[in-house]
């Protein structure tokens, strides 16, 4: 989902960085983490981007569109598919390299390197890695970042690198001004590189761990896709589990009947009438059923069979993550008021608790999944009107007036429901998905079909 560069002049400690920041990252709910760098050493434009810098026998602009194609091409056919899944991406390098080392000290401009890199993606995440060019020079001739000679590179000498560390500087701190589109990039730093390991690490999990909390959209893939995308693949492995030999691939009660005769707005009062919001303050858990960490938890409860927390945590995803301190309290809640029940666990010698929704609250859990997009503007709608019914929300939300129109940011979350509940069905049996705004809100507040 976020794709994390890690920059800075040579011998400043990015490889160390960015190790430091995978084993960091393991602690969220990204389904993987995968490490690259650029340019590339197995591809080959990376290659031929290497010997450029290794001979130095090109000009900037031959360099910078080397690094370009490289860039390009890693993008969209190792990159993007695996930020489409939900994964992270650590890269040693990325665009701000070139736009130093080609658009600074080659002197071509950052504006045409930028252009060159026009259709790469977008780093969410840069993070400045910054050291003495003395002490990263000794680093370098030392053998402790270069096992042999012939990786040597033209612009390894302290003087340039000086120049190096000053273009970083410049543009990182925004002294200078990115060009376009990379001026979305969120950049931390400088994070000095100068002394142990245990430092640095903190400094960069405290980065990391503010910029994941502050749940930015990511820049290069749609936020909604990306669940739909881990949805489907829990819900084909709910399938695989129920099926039995020659039954129907979609068992009817899990993709078909999952409101089990009630109407969503039905299901939103039951889950508010049943929810204590004096034992859930105490319990140090959302109010309200309707916040992020009690959805994302319902909501990945409705699509999993028998799980434990660590397990739990981990099919959240990035979207609909929580922290796994609250993962527990909030399935500890859950038990406690009967939302969900515990399981005899099967595995040998297992130490975690396992846990299932009750089927009786199966239908809720699976609308948290379906009205995910909506969840922000319905819980709005709830703070305004605490004693409205809940079967005017949507209509209320959505309807347009001859002066209003909903904004385009809800008009996107609508159509993201949709293609939710294309996905996992209406959920009444035999009635088919809703295919627009109207069609949603009458399936929203009309009685189920009998």
């Amino acid at each position: 989902m976020y794709l994390i560069t890690v920059e800075g002049g040579d011998g400043s400690g990015k490889g160390e960085a960015v190790r430091l920041l995978a084993s960091i990252a393991k602690r969220f709910a990204f389904p993987n983490v995968h490490l690259t760098h650029e340019p590339r050493r197995h591809s080959e434009l990376g290659k031929l981007a290497l010997r450029a810098v290794s001979v130095g026998d090109r000009t900037p602009l031959e360099e910078a569109g080397l690094f370009a194609a490289d860039r390009i091409d890693h993008s969209h056919t190792w990159i993007k598919p695996r930020l489409a899944k939900g994964d992270l991406v650590i890269s040693d390098r990325n665009i701000h390299s070139s736009l130093i080392y080609q658009g600074v000290v080659g002197n071509l401009g950052l504006e045409q390197v930028a252009l060159m890199n026009g259709a790469a993606m977008i780093p969410d995440l840069v993070i400045w890695i910054d050291c003495d060019p003395a002490k990263a020079m000794k680093r370098i001739q030392s053998g402790t970042l270069r096992m042999t000679d012939n990786k040597h590179e033209y612009f390894e000498t302290t003087e340039i690198q000086t120049k190096i560390r000053a273009g970083f500087k410049s543009i990182l701190s925004g002294e200078i001004e990115t060009p376009p589109p990379f001026d979305r990039c969120t950049v931390v730093g400088p994070i000095l590189n100068e002394s142990g390991l245990d430092e640095l690490e903190r400094k960069l999990s405290k980065e990391l761990r503010t910029f994941f909390n502050r749940r930015p959209d990511p820049l290069n893939v749609d936020l909604d896709q990306v669940d739909r995308n881990l949805l489907e693949s829990l819900t084909e492995g709910v399938q695989i589990q129920r099926r039995l030999p020659g039954a129907p691939v979609k068992h009817l009660s899990l993709l078909e009947d999952w409101l089990d005769g009630k109407s969503p707005h039905q299901w939103m009062e039951i889950a508010e009438s049943e929810w204590n919001e004096t034992r859930a303050i105490k319990a140090d858990v959302p109010a309200r059923p309707i916040a992020h960490a009690t959805w994302a938890v319902l909501g990945t409860l409705s699509l999993t069979d028998t799980t434990d927390v660590p397990s739990l945590h981990g099919q959240l995803g990035p979207v609909r993550s929580v922290t796994k301190r609250h993962t527990q309290r909030i399935v500890k809640w859950l038990e406690q008021e009967r939302w969900i029940h515990r399981q005899q666990s099967h595995v040998p010698f297992a130490e975690a608790q396992m846990f299932k929704l009750r089927k009786s609250r199966l239908g809720y859990g699976r609308l948290c999944l379906a009205m995910w997009p909506l969840r922000a503007a319905l819980a709005s709608w709830r703070r305004a009107k605490p004693q409205s019914d809940w079967a005017n929300a949507l209509s209320e939300i959505l309807n347009e007036s001859e002066d209003k129109r909903p904004p385009p940011a809800i008009r996107r979350a609508t159509k993201a429901v949709l293609d939710r509940l294309e996905l996992i069905s209406s959920g009444h049996a035999n009635c088919p998905v809703p295919e627009n705004e109207t069609e949603l809100m009458i399936w929203w507040a009309m009685e189920p079909p009998q």
